[in-house]
């Protein structure tokens, strides 16, 4: 038996539940780590781009796009988003969809590659969902990145140069690939000791209970993995 635990994740930075799974992911962990079968976590973060198809720049609100590009009626959008940001604050976070800016995420993707080459991938990660959901940060542009990259301890010349020179596009391309592979449609979407999947942004006790299931060696009794 392995003395750690590979959990693989698929998320999109503009993905709101991608941001309440991190979270609830992270309770897990934390009360994994006392439990009686607990061992070392190790955790990697690949991409994926729920609408690759998104200008960096997009001219509206979430709303907007949601509901102009999506086909979806404004007074669903609006329940929606206040639904998710009801969940999102349930767990701590502080979602702001008016300030939001709906940008296409492959640069931020890239970002956390190197930011994974350089140790610092998790940092990377968790202050780009809190930049875009919660601060209105514009995380399509490599200034703005750049910027959020010096926040963790990354060096901006060379986060510029990565993704000025798309050093980092075809590691981005190969986990959507691998996404495909394993029919993953939607995140975030967890994949234990590369073989147990765990779609969406469960209760806490959800992912608790894989992570137990796995330690103890049980695993093949489990139903919801």
């Amino acid at each position: 038996m392995a003395d750690t635990i590979k959990v693989d994740i698929w998320s999109d930075i503009a993905c709101p539940w991608c941001y309440i799974g991190k979270r609830r992911f992270e309770e897990a962990l934390d009360a994994f780590a006392s439990s009686e079968h607990s061992k070392p976590v190790e955790i990697e973060y690949h991409s994926f781009e729920l609408a690759p198809d998104t200008p960096t720049d997009f001219a509206g609100t979430e709303i907007d796009f949601l509901a102009k590009h999506k086909g979806m009626p404004v007074e669903q959008v609006e329940q929606m988003l206040g639904h998710v940001t009801g969940i999102a604050s349930s767990v701590g976070l502080n979602y702001d969809f008016d300030a939001l800016q709906h940008t296409k995420t492959l640069k931020a993707h890239e970002l956390l590659h190197f930011a994974k080459s350089k140790g610092l991938q998790r940092e990377m990660k968790e202050r780009l969902l809190k930049a875009y959901f919660e601060e209105g940060t514009h995380v399509g542009r490599i200034d703005e990145l750049v910027t959020l990259a010096s926040e963790v301890g990354l060096d901006q010349d060379e986060v510029r140069s990565a993704l000025t020179g798309d050093a980092f596009a075809r590691d981005v391309q190969a986990d959507i690939d691998q996404a495909r592979a394993y029919g993953i449609n939607g995140v975030p979407f967890f994949v234990f000791e590369g073989a147990y999947g765990v779609s969406g942004a469960q209760e806490p006790a959800a992912f608790q209970s894989v992570l137990e299931q796995i330690a103890s060696g049980s695993i093949g009794e489990a139903s919801d993995a």
